[in-house]
This record gives structure tokens, C-alpha cells and sequence, in this order.
């Protein structure tokens, strides 16, 4: 068994579970530290990248049991608070599915690499400058059940940036939420909530394609074990990490995320430029 392919494993777990929920692309880190550890370029990465954030989402559904439970039971019972929550959600999630579907080889065949990864680090980070500054204070919604279907759209529509490894999914979803009228913490909210559907899609699809085109037989003690404890700790690091980030929102702007973005793209041009890591 290969102890430092499990180490580098759990390394990019550890950074899945700090960054999934933050507005720094978490995809964006584990490309850059995967790169950087030289952890291999193959099928497996490939799928583990993606369904080790289900992890991390599992840690949403933990932490926001009671409201999600809440919401759930509403529709089940068929009350007009969770009827309206169950069509704006479905508005805002129609968007990112439709485009992932249609462009999902694409983007992983030309997409998941450093370089892209830095153009999307630096731009997600001016957009979101620009919006906290001019809308954030502005915010007129404040509670889930307030949200129209036209604010769910545009935030569906602005999910779809996260496509791009770098802009952020957390990142996108919260600057769509602001340019709807929603406070910092509702739109943190919503934003982790639509990531629930999402990951769990993307993962079952990753999983599919790496059953057909590899085989999860095929996987070696090494991979499966990396995989097993990768999923454990992106849960366990986001469980933290999910709440420090809630406490941070009520205190503090979150233009302090956008200057590390800035911040880390710089650095990367210069490894590139150095030929350090590729492009």
C-alpha cells in the first residue's frame, strides 16, 4: 500500500472540506494542489476530485437538519411555504444542470488545469469586489420563504460561472444572491443548499462514468482506501468549517476572500511563468 499517495489523498480531502463553502473554488485548490504534489492525472482523480465533495455536502445536510426536515415536510404536506420553496429551488437549479450535462466532457477535458483555474481565481475575485461593494448593502430578503422565482433564476443563472474551475460555486451562488436582494447570510444559505442536488449529481454521474469506462473493481487497495478516508475528512473538516464560515458572515465583508483569490492568482502566474507547475 502507498502511505504517501493516501497522505496527498487526505491533504486534498482536508482542502475540500475548507474551501467548499468559501468563495475560493474548491475544485480550483485541489487541482492546484494536486498539481503541486504531483498526485497522479488519471480516471481516479478524475472521480475523486468530484465525489469527495459529497462529503462535504453531507455535512450540510447535518448541519441544517431541522430547516431542510422543515422545508421537506411542508411540501410533503402540501403547504404553500413548502410548495413556493420546492418551485424556486427547482428554478434555480435548472440552469447549472442543463449546462453540466451539456458540457461536462468538455470541461473536463479542457477545463480542470491550473491555467484556468487562475483566470477564473482572478476574475471570480473582481466580480465579487464589485458586487459586494455596489449591492450587499441594499439586501431587502432575508428569509428563504421570501424568495421569488425570479431571484432564484438569477442565482441559477450566476451558479452557472462555477462551471469554471476557479469562479466558485459558494462564490457565484452568493454574488447571484446579492444581485437578487438577498442578505450575505441568506444567500451563504441558499447557496449551500443548491449545492446538495448538485455534487450529489455530479457525483453519481463521475461514479457512472468511471464504473464504465474503468470499473470500480479495478480500484487497487491504495485508491480505496484514499477514496474511503478522502470522503471522511472532507465531511469532518467541513462540519467546521461550515460553521466558522456562518459565524464570519454576520461580522465581516467577504472581500477579504476576493484579495486572497487576487492574492493566489498572482502566485500562480508566477509558477507558471516559472515553469513550476504547468499551465
Amino acid at each position: 500500500m502507498d502511505f504517501l499517495f493516501i497522505l496527498k489523498a487526505i491533504v486534498l480531502a482536508i482542502i475540500e472540506g475548507v474551501t467548499e463553502f468559501i468563495p475560493v473554488s474548491s475544485t480550483g485548490h485541489m487541482i492546484i494542489a494536486g498539481d503541486l504534489m504531483s498526485f497522479p492525472k488519471n480516471d481516479f482523480r478524475a472521480m475523486f476530485e468530484v465525489v469527495i465533495q459529497l462529503g462535504a455536502i453531507l455535512a450540510i445536510i447535518v448541519l441544517f437538519w431541522g430547516k431542510l426536515f422543515g422545508l421537506l415536510m411542508s411540501l410533503v404536506r402540501r403547504e404553500k411555504r413548502g410548495i413556493e420553496f420546492a418551485k424556486v429551488y427547482i428554478v434555480a437549479l435548472i440552469p447549472a444542470i442543463v449546462l453540466g450535462f451539456l458540457f461536462e466532457s468538455f470541461i473536463d477535458n479542457y477545463l480542470f488545469r491550473t491555467g484556468t483555474v487562475l483566470i477564473g481565481l482572478f476574475l471570480g475575485a473582481i466580480l465579487l469586489l464589485v458586487v459586494e461593494t455596489k449591492y450587499s448593502g441594499k439586501a431587502k430578503t432575508q428569509e428563504m420563504e421570501e424568495i421569488t422565482w425570479k431571484q432564484a433564476l438569477k442565482v441559477g443563472c450566476l451558479q452557472c460561472l462555477a462551471l469554471w474551475p476557479g469562479m466558485s460555486r459558494s462564490s457565484s451562488t452568493i454574488v447571484g444572491g446579492w444581485l437578487s436582494g438577498f442578505t450575505s447570510e441568506l444567500a451563504a444559505e441558499f447557496s449551500f443548499f443548491l449545492a446538495i442536488p448538485i455534487m450529489f449529481g455530479a457525483s453519481l454521474v463521475k461514479l457512472v462514468k468511471f464504473q464504465m469506462e474503468v470499473g470500480l473493481q479495478t480500484l487497487t487497495s491504495t485508491e480505496a482506501t484514499s477514496f474511503g478516508l478522502g470522503f471522511l475528512v472532507a465531511f469532518l473538516v467541513a462540519l467546521l468549517c461550515v460553521k466558522a464560515f456562518v459565524s464570519f458572515l454576520k461580522r465581516k465583508p467577504m472581500k477579504v476572500f476576493a484579495y486572497y483569490r487576487i492574492g493566489l492568482s498572482i502566485i500562480l502566474a508566477i509558477l507558471i511563468i516559472t515553469n513550476v507547475i504547468p499551465f
